[in-house]
């Protein structure tokens, strides 16, 4: 009877080597590339002040996109200027469409340009919110090509409002009155006034769009539509908007936008107002148009009556503290959810809260997260004891079990029965080695999925070289870590390929030795070509985790540093040799005279 043990071992290993580093060239290797190009043209177009060139760009056999100078010269524009936010709002329409962030920079560097998150139509990747009126055969609708005047106000800012007016002189007449608070929420009343001899009905509507997709796609986090209805939360990224074109609706209250990894805008209505919303596609000239809008019920307003309605945006940076205010403020459902928390949602957000603490009372978001994996392990600590027990009893034996292979080679059936029995005299169960860590995987992927998307970690600095927890390692061990002076990125030919597949910065490394080290404190496996094949898993993970944030390699490595003490205490309690005093019994022999 053939052994398949070797060659199903072989061919698993071998198809995860290839998924691994097929994911690695096919995903990572051109993401990376992507988001740099990206980020570099995202630089130059926020450099554009608004007395640049109006030159137009060209996409080849697509749209013509214009520059940020010649989008918003297009338009009169009422300045924005809160501790949060700068930009404009623009007459044209009376959109919001131009913002930056204050507090977020594009790179570490303090002088680098504002991160930029809303962008007037016209540009690439235009991204702006907008509110109107809807009715059947309605005269002198404001449109989005509409011009507003403004008639109270030069500046918006906190506690200093605006107030536009439409009127096209067809008997309806249009105010709007735009306030922004100190964070990132802009509130909008609008007014109609009907001057006619009778009575109209009429609807409220407001809307956030984007063009296009992100060039780049986040890592483990949601982009696209975002929005909880009805106590419901809804999450379609770009992929899934495209296929269904549109779903509508009906709730009462509720919020609903477009969501960038760390970024949103988002449109409010009052919590108490039933509503119809939609999330849409369409594509015009080849480029996406996503869009998350609401429509208020109609509303009938005789002959010198008005209606007034009140809606909000939300335009700014998903910092948790600044949701959970509004959610609590101004009582929007949920609101703390435009964060992917992920299916594990219920460890999630208990993980980001001790994260929170952590960082308030130790001062540093690396520090944090090494708190953090302290009590992780403290709470998994029984059931990985009796794994690494039951792990440590197996190893003790290791000798017995080799013995026993090798006499009861050609009979595998009685091998396996002495094995059971040498299990059971020495009260071992296998099974205790596996099941009880099968408990912390969902703990640990949480873990991951927190530290992907919490922005706390984004240009968080630690110690040393990390000065952007958000981002992976900068050092590489292919220019010793900084010693030679070689910008391995810039080397003719092969630096792509050098920087992309083969950059290794210490904490990698230090992930890599770590993980080596935990796997030799277990007991080998079954046969040679195994355990040649688990000595290399180290060595492959090592170039998979390489881009990942560093945030996350001080994570797994402090974690797999708590693995090693908690293995190496259950080992020397059994009184089984290990790698750890084996090499401190090396280095003595060494230092020992004669």
């Amino acid at each position: 009877m053939p052994d398949n043990t070797n060659r199903n071992t072989i061919l698993f290993v071998v198809l995860s080597m290839a998924l691994l580093f097929g994911y690695q060239a096919l995903v990572l290797g051109p993401q990376n590339k992507q988001r740099e190009a990206e980020l570099r043209a995202r630089e130059g177009a926020q450099a554009v002040q608004p007395s640049g060139s109006p030159a137009a760009t060209v996409r080849p056999e697509g749209p013509v996109y214009v520059s940020r100078a010649a989008a918003l010269g297009g338009s009169p524009r009422v300045a924005v200027d809160t501790p949060a936010l700068q930009g404009s709002v623009s007459l044209r329409g009376g959109r919001i469409d131009d913002l930056f962030l204050r507090d977020y920079r594009v790179t570490v560097d303090p002088g680098s340009p504002p991160v930029e998150l809303l962008r007037p139509e016209g540009m690439r990747d235009a991204w702006f919110a907008e509110f109107g009126w809807t009715g059947a055969n309605l005269p002198g609708l404001p449109s989005s090509g509409s011009q507003w005047t403004l008639v109270q106000g030069d500046r918006l800012s906190p506690g200093r409002p605006v107030v536009l007016r439409y009127d096209a002189g067809q008997g309806l007449a249009f105010t709007r009155r735009i306030e922004v608070d100190d964070k990132f929420m802009f509130t909008i009343t609008d007014t109609v006034a009907n001057s006619l001899s009778n009575p109209v009905t009429i609807a409220p509507y407001a809307a956030v769009q984007r063009r296009g997709a992100p060039a780049v796609p986040a890592m483990n986090a949601h982009e696209g539509a975002v929005g909880v209805m009805d106590g419901v939360l809804e999450m379609l990224n770009y992929n899934q908007l495209k296929k269904e074109e549109e779903k509508g609706f009906s709730a009462t209250g509720g919020w609903l936008g477009i969501t960038d990894k760390y970024w949103l805008a988002a449109v409010v209505p009052e919590q108490t107002e039933k509503v119809n919303a939609a999330y849409r596609t369409t594509q015009v000239s080849g480029v996406d148009i996503f869009e998350a809008n609401f429509v208020a019920q109609p509303r009938v307003v005789q002959p010198g009556g008005t209606y007034t309605h009140v809606s909000r945006l939300f335009a700014g940076a998903k910092t948790v503290p600044v949701l959970r205010t509004y959610e609590d403020t101004l009582g929007i459902p949920r609101f703390e959810d435009a964060v992917d928390w992920g299916r594990l949602f219920f460890i999630t957000k208990p993980a980001f809260w001790l994260l929170e603490v952590f960082n308030g009372l130790l001062g540093s978001f690396g520090l944090a997260i090494l708190a953090l994996t302290v009590v992780v392990r403290l709470l998994m600590f029984y059931p990985a004891n009796l794994s690494y027990e039951s792990l440590t009893k197996m190893k003790k034996v290791q000798p017995q079990v080799e013995e026993l292979r090798a006499r009861l080679k050609d009979d595998p059936q009685k091998q396996q029965q002495e094995l059971m029995r040498l299990y059971q005299s020495e009260k071992i169960n296998p099974l205790m080695g596996c099941l009880p860590m099968l408990a912390t995987i969902p703990v640990f992927l949480a873990l991951f999925k927190v530290l992907s998307v919490a922005i706390e970690m984004r240009h968080a600095p630690f110690y040393g070289w990390i000065q952007d927890l958000s981002s992976r390692d900068p050092t590489t061990l292919l220019n010793l870590f900084g010693l030679i002076p070689w910008d391995v990125a810039t080397t003719p030919f092969i630096g792509g390929f050098l920087n992309t597949y083969l950059h290794i910065g210490v904490w990698p490394l230090a992930y890599g030795v770590t993980q080596w080290l935990s796997m030799k404190m277990s007991p080998p496996a079954p046969d040679r070509i195994q355990q040649r094949i688990m000595e290399l898993m180290p060595v492959i993970f090592t170039f998979v985790m390489a881009p990942f944030a560093v945030g996350l390699m001080i994570y797994y490595t402090w974690s797999n540093v708590l693995t090693i003490l908690q293995q190496y205490v259950i080992m020397r309690k059994y009184q089984v040799e290990n790698p750890i005093d084996d090499f401190i019994a090396r280095i003595r022999a060494r230092k020992a005279p004669g």
